[in-house]
């Protein structure tokens, strides 16, 4: 899973900042942790979903958040559009 893409300025950390950029048509793709819990991910998924925004997925969130240069878990993270 080619995490490396988040090492871009132009990421966002978190579910809501994801969530919130997600409505605003201002994500090109997200990136989410397998660990996190489905309620946490639902709205995300189905915004993503209605979007056509696609998602990769990360087996650890502590993986997705040294990948956004972070040392804490982060659960979703994404990249803006250009």
């Amino acid at each position: 899973m080619p995490l490396n893409e988040l090492a871009s300025e132009s990421r966002i950390i978190g579910c809501n900042s994801v969530l919130r950029m997600l409505k605003a048509s201002k994500v090109a793709k997200i990136f989410l942790s397998k660990e996190a819990e489905d309620i946490v991910l639902k709205e995300i998924i189905s915004e993503a979903e209605k979007n056509s925004v696609p998602i990769e997925w990360a087996d650890k969130s502590l993986q997705l958040g040294r990948a956004c240069a972070i040392t804490r878990k982060t659960a979703a993270a994404a990249l803006l559009k250009k």
